[in-house]
């Protein structure tokens, strides 16, 4: 049977490149190719500049309360197609349905229709000086590049372009070649809901293609969301053409446990923050500081929880709650770093292997791992594994426990379990992270900022002042008197 092949989204339409290359996508719950898809050659890289340039004159023209009936309309499908869209989602990236049916297309719609209602109260200053004044507008930036990650393909073009459009910009959008399809399908639903051609255009293909992007000098605006390495490469490439940035790069984010917090609740937090969509996001608790007064207690119910309560299998299954890693390589480097906690002497409290579920035999799965007996210099520790695997480590002593936590260069999230208030908000200013849960862990709604702090990141996605990081300010000054000149 032949499997579909997609083409590039240019101008409103699919647009076939000129050197016939593809490039296969498999279903990471199946090792099967599902779909190929054209690379972005040099004509459909030039024909992507051409189509966002036309598009950025006409989208900029209108007025910002049109720009957010559209994109409320886009919103509108977004929700009525969720099922169609979250099947995608899970052949793509080998995530559980019942994590996709209910979070991948939902939290991706209501970030546009946030942007699409904070597009109309975009306002400027007016300010007297002298006899004279002088106002600002807030006035797009041109073409911006989107780069998304392969864990929320589709949560992340709409957290991109949601900002991204809502100012009047246009969108050039890079999907990893792992997912690709999900940008599609948003592209889709923008020209149905009537946003122009040309506005949201989607470019196919591995690393050069990104790099690409982030090199030509026609594109105002980078937004890349990925592992820290590639982030440099991205920033290094951008500064090139001066362009501005913004990046949501990696993890090893801490979950503080003291001995007075809920102890089911600070455990189903660690699994939420380890467990869920396989482990492979970024925000993830996977060093797990617990008080030695309520170690026993936590490691005890979590390894029953973890053993008796998670169901690995084909992801289409609504009963499945631990999903396919997303490639065979990617699995082999997760049980990599498990082998490597074993040399470095932690103790494997559960799991630890790769799995072959009856349902679905031939995916990349690996079992739900927790370390303890963990030191702070321990590889497992110290760098990001995206896979399912939990350190757990213990501590006696505040100040010490804040100190190892803030042991790293990266700072994306962090989190803190206790029923003492002053000590919630205590820790929780000391913890040098970008994004910060007390008595929760990894919710993220529309209205919240979020990015990192040291080298997990620059600017912001969501919140208010994203919108910031996709216009620039004009300032016009008014002359009320005549000109005192020397001349």
């Amino acid at each position: 049977m032949t499997t579909p092949v997609y083409e590039n989204f240019i101008n409103g339409h699919f647009l076939k490149n000129q050197t016939g290359d593809t490039f296969a996508v498999k279903n990471p719950a199946t090792d099967e190719v599902i779909y190929h898809v054209e690379i972005a050659d040099e004509f459909i890289q030039n024909a992507a500049i051409e189509s966002a340039k036309q598009g950025f004159a006409a989208w900029s023209a209108m007025t910002p309360i049109e720009r957010s009936r559209i994109l409320l309309k886009a919103v509108a499908i977004l929700r009525e197609r969720n099922d169609e869209l979250a099947k995608v989602e899970v052949l793509d990236t080998g995530k559980p349905w019942q994590e996709a049916e209910c979070v991948d297309v939902e939290t991706g719609a209501d970030v546009i229709e946030y942007f699409a209602g904070l597009a109309p109260a975009q306002v400027g200053q007016q300010q007297m000086v002298g006899n004279d004044f002088y106002y600002t507008r807030k006035e797009p930036l041109g073409i911006c590049a989107g780069i998304g990650a392969w864990n929320y393909p589709l949560q992340i073009a709409c957290w991109k372009s949601g900002p991204a459009l809502a100012a009047g910009n246009s969108v050039i959008f890079k999907p990893s070649e792992e997912t690709p399809l999900g940008a599609i399908k948003l592209a889709e639903i923008f020209i149905e809901a009537g946003v122009p051609a040309g506005v949201f255009n989607v470019v196919q293909g591995a690393a050069e293609v990104g790099q690409w992007l982030t090199a030509n000098p026609n594109i105002e605006k980078v937004s890349f969301t990925g592992e820290v390495g590639t982030g440099k490469k991205v920033m290094a490439s951008a500064a090139g053409s001066l362009k501005d940035v913004t990046m949501e790069l990696g993890g090893k984010s801490p979950l503080l446990v003291f001995d007075d917090a809920d102890v089911s609740q600070a455990v189903s937090a660690a699994m939420l923050g380890n467990f869920y969509t396989q482990g492979e996001i970024c925000t993830n608790c996977t060093r797990i500081y617990v008080h030695k007064n309520v170690y026993q207690q936590f490691i005890d119910e979590l390894k029953t929880r973890t053993e008796q309560n998670i169901i690995a299998g084909d992801p289409m299954d609504p009963e499945v709650n631990l999903g396919a890693l997303i490639s065979k390589k990617h699995q082999e480097l997760v049980l990599g770093y498990i082998d490597k906690g074993i040399q470095e002497g932690a103790t494997l409290l559960t799991g630890g292997k790769a799995l072959s579920p009856a349902s679905a035999p031939n995916g990349y799965f690996v079992e739900p791992t927790v370390f303890v007996d963990c030191k702070d210099d321990m590889t497992i520790v110290r760098e990001e594994i995206f896979g399912p695997v939990m350190s757990v480590l213990v501590f006696d002593d505040e100040d010490d426990v804040i100190q190892r936590a803030n042991d790293t260069h990266l700072g994306l999230a962090a989190g803190v379990f206790t029923k003492d208030i002053q000590r919630a908000h205590r820790v929780i200013h000391q913890l040098q992270a970008g994004i910060c849960w007390i008595n929760s862990y990894g919710n993220s709604p529309a209205e919240m900022p979020v990015g990192g702090y040291k080298q997990s990141g620059i600017g912001r996605e969501n919140g208010i002042e994203t919108l910031d990081h996709y216009t620039q300010t004009k300032s016009i000054y008014v002359g009320m008197s005549n000109i005192e000149s020397p001349f």
